[in-house]
């Protein structure tokens, strides 16, 4: 049940396919931008080996066991999954990520806020929350809303691990994640591209489905900064923008929490933002993509899966739900 089968495909975007109309206005205040959803997946890995801004230049060795939660398609090459990167907190462009991450993001020390509606509520450490459960690699893809794809191999635990930790109540239907917002090391704040901090949700199921990762690494190595270092949401059935970086909080509520690209653009980003080929952006379709180094521009697009493949494991979640309003 964790093995999928792979489909064929190709490559990189045009920069006009992917600026979102929000701020396709207003090009001096987003100059040189490709933009795409936030909080595009990239991983870590385990975490004794995370360290402050200098050591994430280079990504340590980490240590986990193999998955059966593996797509047969080839990995991309781990350049692409370090260099062509969403992470607006140090900037819209692709490379700015990269560029300014690694000498200004400190993980080390790191802590995970979770509160709200659950009987136990803590703060971790990485040591600690590193304890809930086994470090996990986990072959997953990667499906942006703009048409583009990864192969990533993610090293991390299960989010239901962290759940069952801190017993939620019987009130709590939701989970807010919340990523790190400091001006000091993410110089992308200072613009208004979005709200600050950047926040995303996903219903209690959704949280605590088998699939749901928190990735604390990738490729065999701690996440690098540009990633989203030290710890971040990977839903692989969910387009990329719902995977928060550098997350410092969660929290239970009972009622649907508003997400920032929703909030930014509700027209375009939904809620659930399922991979969904049926359901078209508002100014283009879904129903093909490029994978991320397979032949660049000129080669031709796949078909984007249902559930970006992973609809044997979540279709059901969504049972009765008409996924074009609930995009």
């Amino acid at each position: 049940m964790g093995s999928f089968k792979s489909a064929a495909g190709p490559s990189v975007p045009k920069a006009s396919e992917i600026t979102p109309e929000a701020f396709f206005s207003n090009r001096r205040r987003i100059t040189g931008t490709l933009l795409s959803t936030p909080g595009i997946a990239l991983g870590l890995g385990s975490m004794p080996s995370v360290g402050s801004a200098a050591s994430l230049a280079v990504p340590r060795p980490l240590g986990a066991q193999p998955s059966s939660w593996r797509v047969m398609d080839k990995p991309t090459e781990e350049h692409h999954f370090l260099s062509y990167n969403n992470f607006y907190e140090f900037g819209t462009d692709k490379s700015d990520p990269a560029e300014k991450a690694p000498s200004r993001l400190l993980v080390d020390p790191w802590t995970l806020r979770v509160e709200g509606l659950v009987a136990k509520p803590q703060i971790f450490d990485m040591q600690e929350l590193l304890k809930l459960a086994a470090v996990e690699e986990r072959v997953y893809r990667l499906r942006c809303v703009e048409g583009w794809s990864m192969v990533v191999p993610w090293l991390g635990i299960p989010l239901n691990a962290l759940i069952k930790r801190v017993q939620p109540l019987g009130s709590a239907k939701y989970l807010q994640l919340v990523s790190l917002a400091d001006e000091k090391q993410m110089p992308g704040l200072r613009s208004d591209v979005l709200q600050w901090p950047y926040r995303e949700g996903l219903r209690m199921d959704e949280a605590a489905h088998d699939l749901t990762l928190l990735a604390v690494g990738a490729y065999g190595k701690t996440l690098a900064a540009q990633n989203g270092a030290p710890i971040r949401l990977v839903v692989p059935w969910k387009y990329g923008f719902k995977s928060a970086k550098s997350i410092v909080s969660i929290n239970f509520v009972e009622r649907q929490p508003t997400i920032s690209w929703q909030k930014a653009a509700a027209h375009e980003y939904g809620f659930y933002s399922n991979v969904n080929p049926e359901v078209p952006h508002r100014r283009w379709s879904q129903a093909t993509e490029r994978r991320i180094g397979e032949g660049g521009l000129f080669a031709p697009r796949r078909p984007t899966l249902m559930f970006n493949g992973y609809a044997e494991q979540v279709a059901s979640l969504y049972t009765g739900m008409d996924l074009r309003r609930y995009y």
